[in-house]
């Protein structure tokens, strides 16, 4: 993968991160959608580690 798509790739993770957000904010209203809300924020979860993934992988780490 090139760092160009890395970056597009990274930069669908974080719209898809806070789309997730506003979904969640929204069901969380709704003591019903309890279930519903608890695999949207597995999935959040998911999408934050993926997108530190990206982050690793995109900036060097620079020794101070």
């Amino acid at each position: 993968m090139t760092e160009d798509e890395m970056r597009r790739q990274l930069e669908t993770l974080r719209i898809e991160h806070r789309d997730l957000d506003a979904a969640i904010d929204t069901l969380a209203e709704n003591p019903a959608a309890a279930l519903q809300v608890a695999r949207l924020k597995k999935r959040k979860l998911r999408l934050k580690d993926q997108i530190m993934f990206f982050e690793d992988a995109l900036i060097p780490d620079i020794i101070a």
